[in-house]
């Protein structure tokens, strides 16, 4: 059993949706991450280059919302997936990507997937 890294509830800027006037806002996203790593090796050495560095992580993800523009966020999901499997070598991860207030009657809706290097 690998051990977990998570971010949660990431609040996150971007142009997403496939109405018109969704494509001229910024809306709010909120995204959950759960990363498989082994922390041993940061535990025993007290080195953050050893580990997934959640600040880094968040950065990148905050960064590649802002810059990219998607339709569906099941396409925002599936691409950000992958680059933080190549870029931060994760072995395997969840993501939750939220987008409150796109149904009234809902806290939130979104997609929530899995993946693996």
């Amino acid at each position: 059993m690998k051990d977990i890294v998570f971010i949660e509830e990431l609040k996150v800027q971007a142009v997403i949706g496939v109405y018109d006037w969704e494509k001229t806002i910024k809306q709010e996203l909120l995204l959950d991450l759960e990363m498989e790593h082994d922390n041993r090796v940061p535990a025993q050495t007290d080195d953050l280059s050893k580990t997934l560095d959640y600040e880094a992580i968040s950065n990148f993800i905050t960064a590649f919302c802002l810059e990219r523009q998607f339709e569906l966020i099941e396409t925002l999901a599936e691409r950000l997936s992958d680059e933080i499997i190549k870029i931060f070598s994760v072995s395997a991860l969840t993501l939750t990507v939220r987008k409150p207030g796109a149904v009234p009657a809902a806290r939130s809706v979104g997609v929530k997937l899995y993946r693996t290097a």
